[in-house]
């Protein structure tokens, strides 16, 4: 499954999402693909969006949520994770487009 993120500027978010790490390319002028990890989101230009009525938001189950923080914690708009009474460890990102990634990891063990 591939997420399809709404954004303005296809190579600000491709610089945005290179910053976290990802494999990004551009199959043209309006659309382009960020991967890691066996995770690929789609961009695709949006010219009225509108990050209050039209952002996205997906959700990143990954081994270490505090290792996956720590690679982001230099890029903007990046929440430290935190324990959930549900049994997992969550922190998340907001991109420049105002799409939401959340991501988590299972608490450890006695935690």
């Amino acid at each position: 499954m591939s997420p399809i993120f709404p954004v303005t500027d296809l190579q600000r978010a491709l610089e945005h999402y290179a910053a976290l790490g990802c494999e990004v390319s551009q199959h043209d002028s309006g659309y382009g693909f960020a991967a890691m990890a066996g995770v690929e989101l789609h961009l695709t230009v949006v010219a009225d969006h509108d990050p209050l009525r039209t952002a996205a938001a997906a959700y990143l189950h990954v081994p270490d949520a505090d290792d996956l923080a720590a690679r982001w914690a230099g890029v903007e708009r990046t929440g430290a994770p935190v324990d959930t009474d549900y049994g997992l460890r969550e922190g998340w990102h907001i991109d420049p487009d105002g799409n939401l990634l959340r991501f988590g990891s299972p608490l450890a063990s006695g935690g």
